[in-house]
C-alpha cells in the first residue's frame, strides 16, 4: 500500500499556505494512486518563529504578524513547541484582533480551542478547520514514536530539564548544549543517561528517523527541505514537489 507522507513543524495557529499546498498535493496523489496519508508533525522543534502567523487586514490589506507568547525567556528560546505553554490571557488578546483578519466562523473556531501548548493549539486548529480529515498524524514528540524509531547515537537533540523547563538541547562534540545564536552555545550538565524517549533528530537525520517508523513510499517535500534532504539516500521513496501556491508564507484561510 502507498504511504504518502508530508512533514511540517507547527505552522501558525492559522496554517501557512505552503502547508496547505503539501496537503493538497498529498490528497491529489492519494486520489490518483490510492494509499493512506500521514502528516509527520514535527512538534519537537524549538524555534518560536515557526508559529508566526502572517495575515492581512481585511479592509486595508495591511500585513500583520501574530504569534504565541511564552511565560519566560527559557521557554521561548529553548523549549520544544510541544512544551511551549500558552499563557493565560493570550487567546483573549488575539481574539480582540481577529475581526480585522478573519471571518466570524474562523474566529469562533479559534475561540473554541483550549489547548495548553503551542503545538497542541495549532494541531487542534487544523483539525477543527477540517484540513486533516482522513489524515493520520504522527508527532515527533510522541514517546511511542521515539521508542519505535531508529537509534540516534550521535549529533542528536534531547529533551532535558533546564531551569524548571523542558528544553531541546543538542549533543555536539560529546557535549550537551543550548544554541544561544551567533555561534554561542551554553553548556549543560551531561546526565548519566539520555533515554531513547528523550531523543529527536536534527534536520540531517530527520527523514531517516521519521521513515524508520512511517515507511513512506511517497514524500511531499517543500522548498526548504530540498536544501538539505539527501533524496538519493532513500531510493525506495518517491519525492514529490508540493504544488505551487502564491503568498506561501501567509496564513491560509477559506477562499483566500
Amino acid at each position: 500500500m502507498n504511504v504518502i507522507c508530508f512533514g511540517q513543524q507547527p505552522n501558525g495557529f492559522f496554517p501557512k499556505r505552503f502547508l496547505i499546498a503539501k496537503i493538497n498535493t498529498a490528497r491529489a496523489l492519494q486520489k490518483e494512486s490510492g494509499g493512506k496519508i500521514v502528516f509527520f508533525y514535527h512538534d519537537s522543534d524549538a524555534d518560536y518563529r515557526e508559529t508566526i502567523t502572517i495575515m492581512r487586514d481585511i479592509v486595508s490589506g495591511t500585513e500583520a504578524r501574530l504569534n504565541f507568547t511564552q511565560e519566560n525567556k527559557v521557554q521561548k528560546k529553548f523549549s520544544p513547541l510541544y512544551a511551549k505553554r500558552v499563557p493565560a490571557g493570550w487567546k483573549e488578546e488575539i481574539l480582540k484582533q481577529l475581526p480585522r483578519f478573519v471571518s466570524k466562523e474562523m474566529a469562533d473556531i479559534f475561540s473554541s480551542v483550549n489547548a495548553k501548548t503551542a503545538a497542541d493549539f495549532c494541531l487542534e486548529m487544523y483539525q477543527k478547520m477540517g484540513l486533516l480529515e482522513g489524515i493520520e498524524v504522527v508527532r515527533s514528540s510522541d514517546v511511542n514514536f521515539r521508542q519505535k524509531a531508529s537509534d540516534l547515537d550521535k549529533d542528536y537533540f534531547a529533551d532535558v530539564q533546564y531551569e524548571g523547563e523542558v528544553v531541546r538541547a543538542q549533543l555536539l562534540n560529546g557535549k550537551l548544549v543550548l544554541h544561544e545564536g551567533g555561534g554561542k552555545y551554553l553548556d549543560l550538565s551531561m546526565p548519566d543517561k539520555i533515554e531513547k524517549s528523550q531523543k529527536n533528530a536534527g534536520k540531517d537525520q530527520r527523514f531517516g528517523w521519521m521513515n524508520s517508523v512511517i515507511g513512506a513510499t511517497h514524500y511531499v517535500y517543500g522548498e526548504g527541505e530540498k536544501e538539505y534532504l539527501k533524496t538519493l539516500d532513500f531510493p525506495e521513496v518517491k519525492f514529490i514537489d508540493r504544488e505551487k501556491i502564491h503568498d506561501s508564507g501567509f496564513a491560509w484561510l477559506p477562499n483566500s
